[in-house]
């Protein structure tokens, strides 16, 4: 799917870096997604193909008070 080219990176200046932004900006919305959806799943060391589902266990919806 995707590939981390490690020689790519490298120390810029702020105008060299805008150029990133108007890359992405090129992209289709379900291709930055795509992108980040996959990012986020080798941060978390998840697997990018199957769909995860919320640990309830953790996270709960509690009732608001009425003002």
């Amino acid at each position: 799917m995707f590939r981390l080219d490690r020689t790519a990176f490298k120390i810029q200046r702020f105008e060299e870096a805008t150029h990133q932004r108007d890359y992405w900006m090129q992209k289709t919305h379900e291709e930055r997604l795509a992108a980040a959806w996959y990012l986020i799943c080798i941060a978390w060391n998840l697997d990018p193909e199957k769909q995860h589902k919320l640990d309830r266990t953790i996270f709960s919806r509690r009732k608001q008070p009425l003002i």
